[in-house]
């Protein structure tokens, strides 16, 4: 049996769905893992997966090189003949969805972490895409032989009142999973300097409270807090959203944040932290959030969706509002203030990741519902559109 996973960048394909694609391949299924061109496509190839790039720019608007994707997609799929094809965020899965459809591909699963950009932004382009992305979304996510799985109760809630898929096919999977026993052997190194080490990881885009974060440090330090502030990703040139590096820098130079850039080694950087923080507007499940809770670091992030299903307020962390930079820097000198109570928030946090986030509950769920859609009973080709 074949599986075709699709995801917009050949680097969420290794960091976030490989031991997917490696579980799959346990279990007997064909794999082929399809993304844009990167350098994360070798490095699957040397674990023994098949990676194929695609022609496909994230942020292209152009109606002739769209629709030279989807026929790209269409053929692949042809000659491929996969059982199954599973699309990661929204553009994957609006295409990867009716390329599947017009090949005849049975069953098409699409994971769907959060509403994305045209959804969440403000901004006229976003606005003017939304009615259009809905359209194709009905279009593309429904049929008998379709799935849809979102990270987060929210989430699920607004699908199903946009009526952009039907209730009786959506699933919920908390998150992409983490090997939460490689992040419990964290070895945890106490700070030279006595200073809190509080750290931001993720993708540095403005909606990810990236802002509220620098803010909320300028006033810890306005205040002589021993505060020592990391910031670890880097901008995402193919989202709108992405902080200019040149602003970045302005902090560095500011003296309010040591910028890391990209970190391969999760396991080390969040052994060398004692807060982590996630200032997020919206999230699927935020996975280093989960990967932070795995290690027992006590949590700060805001009352949103998919950052909600992380977080506890008071009880495994703590929850703040977003776009509040005051409530954040409180909640950053609680924790510096009160060592046990992050200490027990830590604990708490390791427990939950365990019980609810570890990979391989996710990967069960989400090969249960593989087997919906490719049991003999249903694994009928749908009409081509």
């Amino acid at each position: 049996m074949k599986a075709v996973l699709f995801a917009n960048t050949d680097w969420y394909l290794y960091n976030f769905r490989r031991a997917l694609a490696l579980a799959l391949c346990r279990a007997g299924y064909d794999v082929l893992l399809i993304s844009p061109p990167g350098p994360y496509g070798d490095k699957l190839r040397a674990m023994g997966l098949r990676w194929e790039p695609l022609p496909m720019e994230r942020r292209s608007l152009n109606p002739l090189r769209e629709m030279a994707l989807l026929w790209h997609l269409v053929r692949l799929l042809r000659r491929e003949r996969p059982m199954l094809v599973h699309g990661f965020t929204i553009k994957c899965a609006v295409y990867g969805s009716l390329a599947a459809r017009l090949a005849g591909v049975p069953a098409r699963v699409n994971a769907v972490a959060g509403m994305g950009y045209v959804f969440t932004s403000s901004q006229m382009k976003a606005r003017l895409l939304r009615p259009v992305v809905r359209g194709l979304l009905r279009l593309a996510l429904g049929g008998r032989g379709a799935r849809l799985i979102l990270q987060n109760a929210d989430d699920v809630e607004l699908f199903q009142r946009a009526g952009l898929v039907e209730p009786a096919h959506i699933r919920l999977i908390r998150g992409s999973g983490v090997d939460c026993g490689q992040f419990a052997e964290v070895s945890r190194t106490a700070s030279s300097d006595g200073r809190l080490r509080v750290l931001l990881a993720s993708r540095l885009l403005w909606d990810k409270g990236v802002a509220e974060y620098v803010a909320a440090i300028r006033q810890l330090r306005a205040q002589d807090r021993a505060i020592h502030a990391l910031l670890a990703g880097t901008p995402d040139p193919g989202n709108p959203a992405a902080v200019p590096e040149s602003t970045i820098r302005d902090w560095v130079d500011e003296g309010l944040v040591t910028w890391l850039g990209h970190v391969d080694d999760m396991v080390g950087l969040l052994g060398s932290v004692d807060v982590m923080v996630l200032p997020s507007y919206r999230e699927g499940l935020p996975r280093t959030l989960v990967e932070a809770a795995a290690c027992g670091l006590p949590l700060i992030t805001t009352d949103v969706p998919g950052c909600r299903e992380v977080v506890s307020d008071g009880i495994d962390g703590l929850l703040v509002p977003m776009g509040d930079s005051e409530a954040l820097a409180e909640a950053i000198r609680r924790l510096q203030d009160n060592p046990e109570f992050a200490r027990a928030l830590g604990d708490a946090a390791r427990m939950k990741a365990r019980a609810q986030f570890d990979e391989r509950i996710i990967i069960r769920r989400t090969l249960d519902v593989y087997a919906e859609l490719c049991s003999p009973a249903t694994a009928s080709a749908e009409p081509a559109i």
